[in-house]
This record gives C-alpha cells, sequence and structure tokens, in this order.
C-alpha cells in the first residue's frame, strides 16, 4: 500500500533519525544500536514477554500495529509486524521525537510543543479511523472486516479515493506511513528487502551495546527520568 521508493539519501537520514533512538533502552524486535548483545532484555516488555506499549493504550498500540502491517504487509518480504514497527512509533511518540516536521523548531520550549502535538495528532487520527468506521460500517475499525479496513484506508492513502470528508483522515495516514517507512527501512530487515549493498560490509561493523555491564539499560532510564 504504500508504494515505497527508497533513495540512499533517504536510507541515511533514517540511520540517522534511527541511531537517535538507540541511544535509548532497546525494544523486543526493532532493534540498532544493540542489534546482538542482549536481544532478550528490553525496558518495554512485561515479564511474560508481551510487550507493553509506553505511550499508547492496548487499543490504541494494536492498531497502529495493524495499520503499519497493512501499509508494509508480509509478501515475498517480512512485514512492518516482523520488523517491529509498531514499538518504534510507540517508542518515538512517547519521547516526543518527529521523523519530520513543518515547525520552527528553535528552543527546548518549541521541541515539546511539536512533541505535544505529535502526540496529539496520532490519538486524534486513530480516533478518526475509529469514528469513520462507526460510520461507515457501524463498528470499531479493528472489527471491521478486511475489506472495509482495506477499503478505507484506501480512501486515505490513493488521491483518486480522496473523499472531501476525509481531509483529517489522509494527513493522519500521511503521519503514520512517515513513521511505518522510518522504523521499517532503520531495521536490518528493511535494508535486506532493499538490497541495500552497504548492508554487507555495515551491519556487521555496527558498534552494538556501548554498555553490555548494564544489560538492562538502568542508567539509561534513570537518565530519562530525572531530566
Amino acid at each position: 500500500m504504500a508504494g515505497q521508493g527508497m533513495e540512499r539519501r533517504e536510507i541515511l537520514r533514517y540511520i540517522g533519525i534511527a541511531a537517535v533512538a538507540g541511544t535509548f533502552p532497546g525494544f523486543s524486535k526493532w532493534v540498532f544500536a544493540c542489534p546482538g548483545d542482549h536481544p532478550q532484555v528490553t525496558t518495554s516488555q512485561s515479564p511474560s514477554g508481551v510487550y507493553k506499549p509506553l505511550f499508547f493504550s492496548p487499543e490504541h498500540y494494536q492498531m497502529l500495529d495493524h495499520i503499519a502491517e497493512m501499509i508494509i504487509p508480509e509478501d515475498s518480504t517480512p512485514g512492518a509486524r516482523q520488523a517491529g514497527v509498531a514499538e518504534f512509533i510507540d517508542f518515538m511518540v512517547a519521547n516526543r521525537v518527529p521523523v519530520s516536521t513543518s515547525r520552527d523548531v528553535r528552543s527546548m520550549e518549541d521541541a515539546m510543543e511539536a512533541g505535544n502535538e505529535l502526540q496529539n495528532r496520532f490519538i486524534a487520527g486513530l480516533d478518526w479511523i475509529n469514528a469513520r468506521c462507526h460510520s461507515e460500517f457501524g463498528h470499531a475499525f479493528m472489527e471491521c472486516t478486511p475489506p472495509q479496513q482495506t477499503s478505507l484506508m484506501q480512501e486515505l492513502a490513493y488521491k483518486a479515493k480522496f473523499k472531501p470528508t476525509t481531509e483529517s483522515g489522509r494527513a493522519f495516514f500521511q503521519l503514520m506511513r512517515d513513521y511505518t517507512v522510518v522504523g521499517y527501512y532503520t531495521t536490518k530487515i528493511g535494508l535486506e528487502s532493499l538490497g541495500y549493498p552497504g548492508l554487507r560490509t555495515v551491519w556487521p561493523k555496527m558498534p552494538g551495546c556501548s554498555h553490555p555491564d548494564d544489560p538492562e539499560h538502568a542508567h539509561l532510564l534513570a537518565r530519562t527520568r530525572t531530566s
């Protein structure tokens, strides 16, 4: 559905964004800075091993994961779900990290406002999707049939299918698409799907975790709580 064409410049920009996320505690699936050191220990997981969202409610997180998989589905290569894209989005939104922004950020106050706006846009967008589905199909998004879900996503993704009453939904879909693409193509899975030639030489040389003596990343958690 996303119809991506990826250029080297875009990939490098996405890797730069991912490197920022990689300085924080990791995820159970989406990994960048700590690809092989302690993949089973993550601060975002519950003792049962099920990912516990940092920002989104369980219901919103389920929608997030499902829509990301619709944007980059599994076919001959793994999809967004297998790459852990929803975890990436949840982490980035929780920490107010924009993938792209038109806002002129000149101060910490500007950055916080942009981050708050980002969080509000995601929540409002997911709520809009549910409201639209209730209006069109009589059910919340996750209770709709796959054809109904696909029909709505296509209305938001493709210009030929746009409707006058879906402006808010289209804006949210673009935001969701941007985060899904960045989250996917900053994983090994995503780069492999592109046949990215640098992967063969660059990925094995990744420095990995810089603090193997702290496998639970406690010092990073302490830092984010006091900042």
